[in-house]
This record gives C-alpha cells, sequence and structure tokens, in this order.
C-alpha cells in the first residue's frame, strides 16, 4: 500500500522542524558535555589557579595570610607555597610541611649555585621533596622569560595524572624576589564522560520521542484552523456563499477568516445583485418587446388602414423602443466605467456655468407643472474633469430629485467652495429615504422600500453610474435625508 505524503504541508513540516531542532539540542549537549568536557575543565581550573593567586598577590604583607592560604588549600586540594631569592639561594617562607612559625625562621636554604644531586643531598630536611624539581622547572620557566608569571602542564609525581604548575612574583626588590607557587592536579575526567555518556544516550532517545510526538501534536494543532479554513474555501468555491469561515485561536488565522467571511458575505450579495438585475433587466426587455410586439400586431389586424389608430400605435412602438435604446446604453455605459475601459477628457471648467446651461433645459418643467429649481451659487467653482460625465451626474440628480420632490414641487442646487473643494448639493422636499436604504441606494435597481425595481420612468441605473462616474473623479460623495422632509444628494472634488 503505497503512502500518499504532501511533502509541501504545513504540518509535515512543522514535525520536521522541531524533530530537527531536538536532534541538533541534543548533538550540541553531547558535545559540550562528552568532546568539549575535558578542555572546559581545563580552562576552567587555570582560571580558579589565577583568581586565587591574584587574591594572594593583593593581600600579601598582611596579618593572616598563611592561615589564608591553608584555608585555600584544603577547600580547592592545591598546593602552595612561598619562597624567597636571596643572594643566590632560596629561602622557604610558606609550606604546608611547616606549622604557623614557618614564616619566622625555620625555613632552608636551596642553592641556586650547587649542582641537582648536591642540592637535594644537602638541602635537609628538605620542605617538599615531590615538588622539588616541578618547581625547579617553573621556575626556570617564569625567569627564561620576560613575563611577571608562568603556567604549565606537568606530570603529578604524587597521582598517576596531571597538573596545573603555576609561579608568579609576589614581591622584587633589587637583590631580592619573593615566588609564589600553585600546584593544582587535574583529575582524570574520563570515568565522568563515561557516566554522562550513558545519561546522555537515555536523555537523547527520551527527548527524540517527546520531540516527536510534541511536535506532532503542535503541528496539529497549528494547522487545524487552516484546514478548516480550506474546506470552507472548498465550500465557497462551489457557491455556498454562507458559508462561516472559523479561524480557531490564533491572531493571524482568524484574521484570515474574519477576512474570508466578509469576502463570502461580499460574494452573496453580489450573487443576489446579479440575480437580480438579470430578473430586472429581463423583465425590463419583455415589457417593451411585448408592447412592440402587441402593437405591431394591432397595426396589422386593425388600424393598418385608420391613419389615426395607426400613427397612434406606431407612436408606442418607437417610444419603447427608445426605452429600449436607453436601457441598453445605460447598461453598456455602466458595464464599461465599472471595467475600466471608459476614458475621461480632464478639462478645468465652471461648474457654475455647466449646471446654468443644464437648467436651462429644464424650464419646461416649470412652465406645464409648476416646478420651482433654486440655484444658489458661491462662487464660480473651478475644477478639473470631464465636463460631459459630470454634467450626467447632475442631470441624473435633478431627474431624480424633480421625480422625489412630492407636492412641494421645490428642487435646490447648492453651489459651494471651502477649504480648496468645490461642493455641489441636490436637494428636493419629497418623502425622503429610509435609513435603512441610504448605503443601498447607489446600487442598480435598488428602490427605497427594499424592492429592486425599476422606477415607473428611466432605466433604474442613474444613482449607479452616478456613484460610477464620481468614483472615476476620485470624489466624496453621499446622501443626506429625513423621512417626510427630503433628501440631499452632494459630491465634492477638488478645485
Amino acid at each position: 500500500m503505497r503512502l500518499n505524503i504532501d511533502y509541501k504541508s504545513i504540518k509535515l513540516r512543522l514535525w520536521i522542524y522541531f524533530v530537527l531542532f531536538a536532534a541538533l539540542l541534543m548533538g550540541l549537549l553531547w558535545f559540550l558535555q562528552i568532546f568539549f568536557l575535558s578542555v572546559y575543565y581545563q580552562e576552567m581550573k587555570i582560571n580558579e589557579t589565577l583568581r586565587i593567586a591574584n587574591s594572594i598577590v593583593d593581600k600579601y604583607g598582611q596579618e593572616g595570610l598563611f592561615d589564608e592560604i591553608a584555608r585555600v588549600m584544603r577547600r580547592n586540594d592545591m598546593y602552595i607555597q612561598i619562597e624567597a631569592h636571596i643572594d643566590d639561594a632560596y629561602l622557604t617562607l610558606y609550606s604546608p610541611y611547616y606549622n604557623e612559625s614557618a614564616g619566622d625562621g625555620e625555613a632552608e636554604a636551596e642553592g641556586e649555585d650547587k649542582s641537582e644531586s648536591e642540592s637535594e643531598s644537602e638541602a635537609a630536611p628538605v620542605p617538599f621533596p615531590v615538588y622539588s624539581n616541578e618547581i625547579r622547572a617553573i621556575r626556570e620557566q617564569l625567569m627564561g622569560h620576560d613575563s611577571h608569571e608562568a603556567t604549565g602542564l606537568m606530570d603529578n609525581p604524587m597521582r598517576d595524572a596531571r597538573m596545573l604548575a603555576y609561579c608568579t612574583y609576589l614581591d622584587r626588590t633589587e637583590g631580592q624576589e619573593v615566588l609564589l607557587y600553585i600546584f593544582s592536579p587535574l583529575y582524570p575526567v574520563e570515568s565522568t564522560i563515561e557516566i554522562l555518556a550513558n545519561q546522555l544516550r537515555y536523555i537523547t532517545v527520551i527527548s527524540l520521542i517527546l520531540a516527536c510526538l510534541l511536535s506532532f501534536y503542535i503541528s496539529h494543532i497549528v494547522t487545524k484552523p487552516l484546514t478548516q479554513i480550506t474546506k470552507s474555501a472548498v465550500r465557497l468555491a462551489e457557491g455556498q456563499y454562507g458559508v462561516v469561515f472559523e479561524g480557531g485561536r490564533y491572531s493571524e488565522t482568524v484574521k484570515l477568516a474574519d477576512t474570508l467571511n466578509d469576502t463570502s458575505q461580499a460574494l452573496a450579495r453580489t450573487d443576489n445583485l446579479q440575480k437580480d438585475l438579470l430578473a430586472n433587466v429581463s423583465h425590463d426587455l419583455r415589457t417593451p418587446l411585448t408592447m412592440v410586439k402587441s402593437y405591431a400586431e394591432m397595426i396589422r389586424d386593425l388600424s393598418g388602414d385608420d391613419p389615426v389608430k395607426r400613427n397612434e400605435h406606431l407612436g408606442v412602438i418607437i417610444d419603447e423602443a427608445d426605452r429600449l435604446s436607453l436601457l441598453v446604453s445605460d447598461l453598456l455605459e455602466l458595464s464599461q466605467m465599472q471595467s475600466g475601459r471608459q476614458a475621461l477628457s480632464f478639462t478645468s471648467f465652471s461648474l457654475r456655468e455647466t449646471i446654468e446651461s443644464l437648467l436651462s433645459s429644464y424650464r419646461i418643467y416649470a412652465e406645464q407643472d409648476g416646478f420651482s429649481l433654486l440655484f444658489h451659487a458661491d462662487g464660480d467653482g473651478l475644477i478639473t474633469g470631464d465636463e460631459g460625465k459630470l454634467k450626467q451626474v447632475l442631470s441624473n440628480l435633478i431627474t431624480n430629485a424633480i421625480k422625489f420632490s412630492g407636492e412641494a414641487r421645490l428642487v435646490e442646487i447648492e453651489l459651494s467652495q471651502r477649504d480648496g473643494a468645490v461642493r455641489c448639493a441636490v436637494r428636493d422636499h419629497g418623502v425622503g429615504i429610509q435609513k435603512k436604504d441610504l448605503k443601498n441606494i447607489w446600487q442598480r435597481y435598488y428602490k427605497s422600500g427594499g424592492n429592486y425595481l425599476r422606477a415607473a420612468e428611466g432605466t433604474g441605473l442613474g444613482l449607479s453610474i452616478v456613484k460610477e462616474i464620481l468614483a472615476l473623479h476620485h470624489a466624496k460623495f453621499g446622501v443626506d435625508s429625513e423621512p417626510g422632509k427630503g433628501s440631499s444628494f452632494w459630491f465634492e472634488l477638488n478645485a
């Protein structure tokens, strides 16, 4: 049976990374505890010896120095000796073989001008016979170099091991030198390393097993929200726009889920709008086509020989054909603007002059239906934009205000300029718009009250076209309305 393993999955990668990290830690622990232990132990001994030597140098000449040296030797398992070099002779000032009065005259002299055999035979009693050769060797190393201290590794005559030898000056005056010797045994660490190695074998096995289990659990917990989001995304791709995304307990996945939930809701709204658009466009196309067909049949069957009725029926056909043409033109224009295929022609012009020229075409409403169209202008309103498209915006807003002006039959257009922006507002005094409908009126075919229906006149796309044109001009726009008192549609452009 072949396993289907996804080597690019986050879960597998996290599991592998955790295990490799645990293995790296174990390898580092092995290196530090096994291979580096002896080096570290030797370095630690050197630092400890230097620290003790510096402490003795600082306290040299003070009362209680020898008692302090005795405590240091017992506590650190070291051998410390102090001797004076006077007139080619070496006098031991302190040695653990002497009592506390060793510094008062019981030291023995060791002549450097004698041969090695003579020195060993005549220096009776020898204070430290087991270290005499080592003392002589480290002393020669110190005096053979222009340095204030000497350090070396030597064989330990007392044990089958090595020891650290250290020598420095406590005092140097003309004709007299006081030398400090410190010998610190280096115990074999092989047995310690073997013990640590046995422990590390168990620790390594247990740690790797725990790392595998823990990494598998963590990778599962981390990727669980992503797996859930992926499943919900598949359902969304299948058209289930109401699907809910759950982000789990992590900030990043919660934000991702929230974003996808917003996307799902937006897609659901878009899908509903698309369905409503198709339904309304189909209705709007079917109605005039039905009327065109019906009146054409009437002309053929009934009024073909009656000029009056024939002309009346032909007028209806022409009106419905114009209505179809307007609907198709608005849909095409809206589609081009939303897809970004329609380019604007920007020029500098006076918005005040544009409004005044446009209002002249609405005088028929004042003459025939008693409408009052009032225009208040504060300045010329010089702006840069596509004059033809902005004229279309004004025409749609004024026509919409006339349609919903109610019994007041009053429409006000206000033009003002402040803070470097030109603001135009078109106000009617009709029934107004409910607050819940304000955010939806810019949608295609939306009508206050929640029904996506075309108005008795027009195509139902006027405000959608207004929105797209103003968006292409990067203009601010909106509507202020109060039920029973009318609505004010406004937009602002940079001067």
